[in-house]
């Protein structure tokens, strides 16, 4: 649920920056999950602290899971604002563009170095400083990828890191820069 919720953070910033409607959408679908997990949780503490005669544990998970699903709630507003067509404050923009990390959506091209390497080989989170977060190959998409993750010509990378690190990234998947 932690890890669901922050990359739906990192989503919704991406969607409320690049105004993606489609990236919007898959937080809406994003929170429906985390709210699945969020009542099977509750049900399994509740049955375990009944069963253990202990409702302390149960407790800390609750209020722990409640903590998650109200970021997780929090990105689905941050989202609804691109959905609705409501345009953000310029405040809200200008304190998105100031922030250490930012987020770029870029395509691989099909002569970029990147092509059929896995996360892992490129190693790109340290190398670049930039966090691939997301992928979308085709219709479908992949969250939170893996060092195994293959990267394939053709996929668009959701990537975080600073900005300084953003136009060599950019670059790489373009095909401009030859080296890691």
């Amino acid at each position: 649920m932690k890890n669901i919720s922050e990359l739906m953070i990192d989503l919704a910033y991406s969607a409320l920056i690049y105004n993606n409607k489609e990236i919007a959408e898959e937080v809406i679908y994003l929170e429906e999950k985390i709210d699945d997990s969020y009542y099977r949780l509750q049900e399994a503490a509740i049955a375990q602290a009944i069963e253990d005669k202990n409702s302390s544990k149960a407790l800390l998970i609750i209020r722990l899971a409640t903590s998650i699903e109200a970021i997780s709630d929090s990105a689905v507003q941050i989202a609804n604002v691109v959905l609705q067509g409501v345009e953000p404050h310029p405040i809200i923009k200008e304190s998105i563009k100031e922030s250490d990390v930012t987020i770029t959506l870029v395509k691989v091209a099909d002569e970029s170095v990147l092509a059929n390497k896995t996360l892992g080989e490129v190693n790109l989170a340290s190398e670049t400083g930039m966090w691939v977060i997301a992928i979308k190959r085709d219709k479908k998409w992949i969250f939170g990828p893996t060092e195994n993750t293959r990267i394939r010509s053709g996929d668009i990378l959701i990537a975080k890191g600073p900005l300084e690190s953003v136009k060599h990234f950019r670059n790489l998947c373009s095909g401009k820069d030859k080296r890691v």
